[in-house]
């Protein structure tokens, strides 16, 4: 049986088993890992959206970089808006399709700004018409909203191109936005929620962005099952391998047609009557009982060949 098991085809099989089977549980783990990763954004988003107000710079600073965990806290600033510098951000999502984002920098008393995404308009006819932007109400003003980290390249998807229309960028870079501003720049931006005075008209906010767990738990799931699927394949196979192997052993053991002295399955023994009807003559189809020195049948024989007894020939015999 070990024989059948470590054949060249088993052993193949034995290792593809021994390859897939980890790496499918492997894979499970790794998708587990994602879903835990993601179910823990899902309740700092939702822990973070949930908390109370705080002034901005509990959170961040001029040059600083806004943590991770503070990401869309609620933060309040009050300052004025300087349009001069406003830019709008391309392809973006809107209610009504793809528009721009208005970023606006607010300046604090201190002289230091905040940038703040203060909503989405729609695009013009072509790709180089400016649209009309809904302006920010002048003097002081007091806003909310959802802190966000600065955006790259990875974590947005988009590519920061040059010669686009003047003003108008691709993403929040604020460490390159800040280079181009007359004033110390608070780390990270601010997505509008709220302002007073509110302006009329103004840019559609920006509705938040909820973060799922996705797919992961479930495709966790499918490798598991297929590692499970794998190892029953591999045991029906070799128990099928086994069955078939012990089949072949019990058909060649000698019986059947095998055995000597009959076919079709008889004993060997011989039968008497099979034999004696063989190849001799019955006694009783010969009437005198006459036979000839050679045993064979003399009438019989003159019967055979068809030539009739002369009484010349039988009185010599009697002679």
């Amino acid at each position: 049986m070990l024989k059948v098991l470590f054949s060249r085809r088993m052993v193949a099989f034995h290792l593809l088993v021994l390859v897939i089977v980890p790496s499918f549980v492997r894979l499970g783990f790794w998708q587990l890992d994602r879903w835990e990763t993601r179910s823990e954004s899902v309740r700092l988003q939702q822990d973070n959206v949930a908390a109370e107000p705080v002034p901005v710079e509990e959170l961040t600073g001029v040059g600083e970089e806004v943590s991770p965990r503070d990401r869309w806290r609620t933060v309040e600033v009050s300052g004025t808006w300087d349009t001069e510098h406003e830019l709008l951000l391309r392809n973006r999502d809107g209610s009504r399709g793809v528009g721009f984002h208005v970023l606006t920098p607010l300046v604090t008393e201190d002289g230091s700004a905040v940038l703040v995404n203060r909503g989405w308009i729609m695009r013009g006819d072509t790709a180089l018409d400016v649209p009309d932007v809904p302006p920010a109400p002048e003097g002081t003003v007091e806003i909310a909203g959802r802190l966000q980290f600065t955006e790259t390249e990875e974590n947005t998807g988009l590519a920061n191109r040059d010669g686009l229309p003047e003003g108008q960028i691709m993403i929040v870079d604020v460490d390159m936005l800040a280079d181009r501003l007359p004033y110390p720049v608070l780390g990270g931006y601010v997505e509008l929620t709220e302002q007073d005075p509110v302006p009329d008209p103004a840019p559609e906010r920006i509705a938040l962005r909820e973060v799922d767990s996705g797919m992961s738990l479930s495709y966790a799931v499918q490798w598991w099952v297929f590692s499970v699927v794998a190892v029953v394949g591999w045991v029906v196979l070799m128990r099928r391998e086994l069955r078939d192997a012990r089949a072949e052993e019990e058909g060649g053991e000698p019986g059947g047609s095998d055995r000597p002295g009959g076919s079709g399955g008889t004993d060997g023994s011989t039968d008497p009557d099979a034999a004696g009807g063989s190849g001799d003559t019955d006694d009783s189809e010969d009437p005198d009982g006459a036979r000839g020195s050679d045993g064979s049948d003399a009438a019989g024989g003159s019967a055979a060949s068809g030539a009739p007894a002369t009484p010349e020939g039988t009185h010599a015999g009697r002679q």
